[in-house]
């Protein structure tokens, strides 16, 4: 399987005040909690095409993303790979082309196997599967 581009993340000040704004535009959001289970400062909206628009806090970002910077990008990509193996290799192969890796795979507390990449501007970019 090639890892799918699947969601647009946003980082936002208030989640609150950003869920109205996306909400005018016609989203709807759930808790976005990847197993089931709500975390906080983070919600999900499907989107046409089977993407997700994700909002998340400054604050939930700093705590899942102790690397995130506030003068980084404040959309970030992420990359749905098949499985934990996929995120590893894709990571390995990016990283071994001279790509910046932000964080290295590791087995997130919400269930995937994560890493980020940063694309040659400098965006973040996730790779991430269901953990086994």
């Amino acid at each position: 399987m090639t890892a799918r581009f699947d969601v647009i993340g946003v980082v936002v000040a208030d989640l609150s005040t950003a869920q109205d704004f996306y909400r005018r535009l016609g989203l709807e959001f759930g808790l976005g909690g990847h197993v089931g289970e709500p975390i906080a400062g983070h919600v999900e909206a499907a989107l046409p095409g089977g993407f997700r628009l994700t909002l998340d806090t400054e604050d939930n970002i700093r705590e899942f993303h102790p690397g995130w910077r506030d003068a980084a990008g404040r959309i970030g990509l992420a990359f749905r790979c098949a499985d934990a193996a996929e995120v590893d290799a894709l990571y390995a192969e990016l990283t071994e082309a001279g790509y910046h890796g932000e964080l290295t795979p590791f087995d997130a507390v919400w269930g995937q196997r994560y890493a980020t990449v940063h694309d040659p501007d400098g965006n973040g970019v996730d790779l991430y599967a269901p953990s086994a």
